[in-house]
């Protein structure tokens, strides 16, 4: 009989992405096997994009709560489903906890906050084997870290063109001239954005060789994108925190290059196949890079850098302010 695996999710956007070589591996290795995922509402979209998942099933908790009865009840529902085998991706003990409680024979997962009595299948990670976080949880498809060949695949979402067409027609948007998309967000901090004026001054060279450029990201990134649009004529089109998560994901999608800070939405991008040109300040790509052969990193690689501040210690971001546009459109320009 085909395996029945259930998925306990991470919670950030571009984890979710990167879990998704994983579910190709499960398939590979388990032919005929059924993979639900249990994920936040707001990833949900994340996972419909994803062949290999044959069901998503809502996580209620926000981050941080802890409410460990309602998580004991629905790990009793969850364990009602016929699972073989329950695979936790955070390394909380919050996710552990619902494990434990679906009473699935094999509770597979990395050592973290105390939850060797929780998973009965538990793996102490070698990090330096598997710096990348996609690698890392490929690595749990098979019965050991020694296993696995150390190679994931690349995430790579599937659209569905009606859903496409509907989500640009409720947005008055269409594809007549080439589309250009901006993610200038980043949830971590300022030291993660690239100037607004440096966005402004690519979307005006793009806009004069007869581009559009839309601004993407959520309410929290609509200021900045104002900005840019203040800054380019109001030449762009503002989409940050006017789309669904959904619908978000279908028009990045129409974009032939994708310019953005390291994001969820840049992990986005690189699973739709599109040219990413990931802007790198005060992080590093050594650990959760775009994960596509068409995504393009830039770094000034100073020696300050990475510091993995959310704001410069030294208080004047070069990193960011000394990454000229002209840098980033001939990167996009190479083939």
């Amino acid at each position: 009989m085909p395996k029945k695996i259930l998925i306990i999710s991470p919670s950030w956007i571009g984890d979710c992405v990167m879990t998704q070589p994983l579910y190709r591996r499960l398939h590979q290795l388990h032919p005929g096997c059924t993979i639900d995922v249990f994920a936040p509402k707001w990833s949900m979209a994340v996972f419909e994009r994803m062949p290999e998942v044959n069901r998503i099933i809502e996580n209620p908790f926000g981050h941080g709560a802890l409410q460990l009865k309602k998580r004991w009840q629905i790990g009793r529902e969850l364990g009602k489903q016929g699972y073989d085998q329950v695979i936790v991706l955070p390394g909380s003990l919050k996710s552990a906890i619902i494990a434990f409680a679906t009473g699935i024979r094999q509770r597979t997962g990395y050592v973290g906050e105390s939850r060797y009595i929780l998973l009965n299948d538990i793996r102490k990670l070698d990090k330096a084997a598997l710096p990348l976080m996609v690698d890392r949880y490929t690595a749990l498809a098979y019965p050991s870290q020694s296993a696995f060949n150390g190679v994931s695949d690349n995430p790579l979402f599937t659209i569905n063109p009606d859903e496409q067409s509907a989500a640009l027609a409720k947005h008055g948007l269409d594809t007549a001239k080439p589309v250009i998309a901006f993610c200038p967000g980043a949830e971590y901090g300022p030291a993660k954005r690239w100037p607004a004026r440096h966005f402004a001054e690519l979307a005006l060279r793009y806009i004069r060789q007869g581009r559009q450029v839309w601004l993407f990201g959520s309410q929290k990134d609509f200021a900045i994108a104002e900005e840019i649009n203040r800054f380019a004529d109001g030449l762009c089109t503002n989409l940050c925190g006017k789309t669904t998560l959904s619908e978000a994901i279908d028009l990045l999608a129409c974009a032939e290059t994708v310019v953005c800070n390291d994001s969820g939405l840049m992990h986005l991008a690189a699973a739709l196949d599109r040219k990413v040109i990931a802007v790198y300040g005060s992080s590093s790509p050594d650990h959760t890079p775009p994960l596509s052969p068409k995504a393009k990193i830039i770094s000034l690689n100073l020696e300050c850098s990475p510091c993995f501040k959310r704001e410069c210690p030294l208080g004047h971001t070069d990193c960011l302010n000394k990454l000229m546009p002209d840098t980033v459109y001939q990167a996009a320009r190479e083939d």
